[in-house]
């Protein structure tokens, strides 16, 4: 056991500790949600059986490299809980998930449809200066490739951490982009230079690598039904 384990707190100072580090309200919502599904689990039938929470405590015990039964008893007092304080906190994750595929698994699918364009994404490089004049004169170069856009980038972008990165900003979902710019960024063919294009953070000049098409993937199928699940847990706590 670590010396941490061993020195006591009260309950109230770790209160006020969180009051002081302004974390209490998020704890405090978490724990208000965590007994709107308790409740709305109950009332559905939905359960976590003790297999299930066997699972998924023997998959943390192979990521955590836990082989033997007395390393995942030190991991856990170095965490400060016991086994049943962790089989816990298992069950509510796996049973907040079961419930969210519950009530919105049927409907992930059809908002996926329905906002399928937001989904689309983009491999983007971006050059922003602050001149006009000169956003125009490195359009001209790169298009008479005096220039590489990279290079320009390197050498001119207004942010040191763009310029290391040559521009590459990475994969970026149009739902992420201003829709004006969106809708000429994805209605070019990739490789082709764009712009100058004016924000209020300077002249843009803009390349892209790769259209991705949007699709159902299973991290954005859980992606939709997280965000489904969270807002209608704000929405029940209101």
């Amino acid at each position: 056991m670590s010396n941490i384990a061993k020195i006591f707190i009260e309950p109230e100072e770790i209160i006020n500790f969180l009051k002081t580090e302004m974390c209490l309200r998020d704890i405090y919502q978490r724990i208000l949600f965590q007994r709107i599904i308790n409740s709305t689990a109950a009332i559905r039938g939905v359960n976590v059986t003790v297999a299930e929470i066997e699972a998924e405590a023997n998959r943390q015990r192979r990521e955590n490299h836990l082989e033997k039964a007395t390393d995942t008893i030190t991991w856990l007092s170095e965490q400060l809980v016991t086994p049943n304080d962790w089989e816990d906190g298992i069950r509510n994750r796996l049973l907040a998930n079961k419930l969210a595929e519950a009530l919105f698994a049927q409907d992930v699918e059809n908002f996926f449809s329905q906002h399928r364009p937001q989904f689309e994404q983009v491999i983007l490089y971006e050059l922003i200066v602050a001149d006009e004049k000169l956003a125009q004169e490195l359009y001209y170069q790169i298009e008479e490739g005096e220039i590489s856009f990279y290079e320009a980038a390197h050498q001119y972008h207004i942010d040191e951490e763009c310029r290391q990165k040559c521009g590459y900003e990475g994969e970026v979902y149009r739902w992420s982009i201003q829709p004006d710019i969106a809708a000429i960024i994805f209605s070019i063919p990739p490789k082709h230079l764009i712009g100058p294009i004016k924000t209020e953070k300077g002249y843009h000049l803009i390349i892209t690598e790769e259209l991705i098409p949007a699709e159902l993937t299973v991290n954005r199928y859980q992606e939709i039904l997280n965000q489904m699940f969270q807002q209608w847990l704000v929405s029940e706590l209101e």
